[in-house]
């Protein structure tokens, strides 16, 4: 569904079925590769973790090897399925765009003084920037992956030593994966990033906080242009009427 302002419902549409169906396919296949990836150290029957009811399995290599191969075939399919869509619609909104660090900096700083932030698009830069770290550690982490994978292959063969870099830098890239999820699940500790959270269950989004948040994508929305300047852009909307439903 194409984004969209809808006033019987004081919501904007921002995001479609695919979309959503997307972000869950990569969120819980994501989920279910860091978990039976730290099967595979072995941590859960080191620390007791396998004795709880219902995760036995958790200590078992085999299983825990085939959830991290099925899990990594849904999440390849889910990145090419995203990548092969937004070229193809030629949406490039969460690409990282010149000054994120210095407005993100901006934004950040009026969430916690409780000024008025800069006036964003659809996605915030912080935003931007999350969705690169991201894709850069699933880009390691896909292909050390693939590359622990191939070795396993009677015909391929790599050194001691390449295989020891390989997995250091897929364990490592687990873990900035592991933070990155975190820092972006951290975000929602902030009341003002709060009202985006039923967009990614019903794909909607309070029309009031997009006036006030995203005044950019309003105005494009709205049919004022693509790109307004500060100035150009709607007032804000006092804080007391955003209402989230």
């Amino acid at each position: 569904m194409a984004q969209k302002i809808l006033p019987d419902e004081n919501k904007v549409q921002r995001h479609g079925f695919r979309g959503r169906f997307t972000h869950w396919t990569v969120a819980l296949s994501t989920l279910a590769l860091i978990v039976s990836g730290f099967g595979q150290m072995p941590m859960y029957k080191r620390y007791y973790i396998a004795d709880l009811p219902g995760l036995g399995w958790t200590a078992d290599y085999s299983t825990t090897l085939i959830v991290h191969y099925l899990a990594a075939m849904v999440l390849l399919f889910a990145v090419t399925f995203h990548l092969v869509f937004h070229v193809i619609r030629k949406d490039y909104d969460l690409i990282p765009k010149r000054g994120d660090f210095r407005t993100s900096y901006l934004i950040i700083k009026a969430m916690v003084t409780e000024q008025e932030a800069p006036p964003s698009g659809k996605y915030l830069a912080e935003q931007r920037l999350a969705y690169a770290f991201l894709a850069f550690s699933f880009l390691i982490v896909g292909l050390t992956g693939l590359l622990k994978v191939l070795k396993n292959l009677p015909s391929v063969n790599f050194s001691a030593q390449a295989m020891v870099w390989i997995s250091d830098l897929h364990t490592l890239s687990a873990f900035l994966l592991v933070f990155g999820i975190v820092a972006h699940l951290a975000a929602f500790l902030f009341r003002e990033n709060r009202p985006l959270l039923p967009a990614m269950f019903t794909g909607k989004v309070n029309l009031n906080y997009v006036k006030h948040r995203h005044r950019l994508w309003y105005a494009r929305l709205s049919g004022k242009g693509s790109a307004v300047s500060l100035q150009e852009a709607p007032a804000q909307v006092p804080e007391e009427n955003i209402r989230v439903s």
